[in-house]
């Protein structure tokens, strides 16, 4: 059976014009596969009624003060309502279908109330809804524990689901389904030459969504390349081809691939850096953060020298943690973080040079640097962002 899974988020749900968009886009599916599979976000945005942060505001964001059972249940309320609605859309449109809870879908889950972790999906009942030619519509983002407790998991997981459900089921392609046309060069507020992405990698679109870009969870894109399924990122609301994200078997040779060192320009917000000089017991000290929750997100360590970045709502935990450990320290707030992406890039010379020759001619100072095979990011004062991924988008070549 060819299984195609389709996943829409909240904006592409929230209007009685958007569910006409979804509800021709799932016809159209119907007509080229054998069977399909539907996964839903809550409908909307804060301030939309059943949008997550909405649910959230009725008990003023506290959701630690639940139970973790009780937190889930409110969590969940919004993709369950989703499902209902679509569901009763498609049958209106003589379409057979089924809203299911992720627990009615056999999505089952660790104990790990509001961030679970996926253990494994049973099939039978999905199985004998698609024999019968019926489309399960699913409750994303949540599952159950294996004595039928509600779970959730962590924002960003109805993408998950999407792409945990197309491996349980062997699908041949996933379209997740949002407000822009696809995965861009860079973010439009920032960069007016930013365009839409035909193709790339799965481990591109993994760094870029670390690096701060919000189109698709980092959790989807794992299990997708994974199983090995492509992934196609698509605009509800016009007919743009989207971004496919799959393997690059060959990027030397396969001229499908545009010939760009750098694929994207991604940045994230409310970065701090603390500096600190003088011995230190690092593995006590780095455990000590990680106990007080404090992520570390670029890091250098030198005899007698350390310097590490994190997010600024922890700045009071790793304040701290370093005046229980009697630590003199710096603190430069207000940085972000500009990373450049691109599979192409490893073994490459030079792509460092050209971010710092690009960087200067604006004269952007750079804080701290990192680097992986396929990112080199650099942290700067967050006044100079807009400049710095307009300059490095052009010395790129990247319009």
């Amino acid at each position: 059976m060819r299984l195609i899974v389709q996943k829409f988020g909240g904006t592409s749900v929230a209007t009685e014009d958007g569910r006409k968009r979804v509800l021709q886009i799932i016809k159209d599916a119907k007509s080229k596969y054998d069977g399909v599979i539907v996964i839903v976000s809550a409908m909307g945005r804060y301030g939309a009624p059943y949008a997550t942060d909405t649910l959230l505001s009725l008990i003023e964001h506290n959701i630690k003060q639940l139970e973790p059972i009780e937190a889930d249940l409110l969590l969940s309320t919004g993709e369950t309502i989703s499902s209902v609605v679509l569901s009763y859309e498609l049958k209106k449109s003589n379409i057979e279908s089924l809203a299911l809870t992720g627990s009615l879908a056999g999505i089952v889950t660790n104990n790990k109330h509001t961030n679970a972790e996926v253990l494994h999906i049973e099939r039978d009942y999905i199985n004998n809804l698609l024999e019968k030619g019926i489309i399960p519509v699913i409750a994303g983002f949540q599952g159950r524990t294996r004595d039928y407790k509600v779970t959730t998991l962590g924002r960003g997981g109805s993408d998950t689901s999407a792409a945990l459900i197309a491996e349980a089921f062997d699908a041949e392609l996933v379209e997740i389904y949002t407000d822009v046309d696809g995965i861009m060069t860079a973010d439009p507020k920032l960069c007016d030459d930013a365009k839409v992405l035909d193709r790339i990698s799965y481990q591109e679109v993994f760094q870029i969504a670390d690096s701060g870009a919000k189109v698709i969870h980092k959790g989807a894109v794992e299990v997708a390349r994974r199983a090995g399924i492509p992934l196609v990122i698509k605009n509800t609301f016009t007919d743009h081809t989207g971004t496919s994200i799959m393997e690059y078997l060959n990027y030397k040779t396969d001229t499908t691939i545009e010939d760009k060192i750098i694929t994207s320009i991604a940045h994230r917000l409310n970065r701090i850096q603390f500096s600190i000089s003088g011995s230190l017991d690092d593995d006590k000290f780095f455990k000590r953060l990680a106990e007080e929750d404090v992520s570390i997100d670029i890091i250098n360590i030198f005899p007698n020298y350390r310097v590490f970045t994190t997010s600024t709502d922890r700045e009071v935990e790793a304040t701290l943690v370093l005046k229980e450990f009697n630590i003199d320290y710096q603190l430069i707030k207000n940085c972000a973080k500009v990373t450049v992406v691109g599979e192409k890039m490893t073994g490459i010379p030079g792509v460092m040079s050209k971010i710092v020759h690009g960087l200067k001619s604006e004269d952007i100072e750079i804080l701290q640097t990192t680097d992986s095979l396929a990112t080199i990011a650099c942290l700067i004062h967050d006044k100079d962002l807009e400049k710095a991924v307009q300059v490095l988008h052009k010395t790129f070549e990247m319009m």
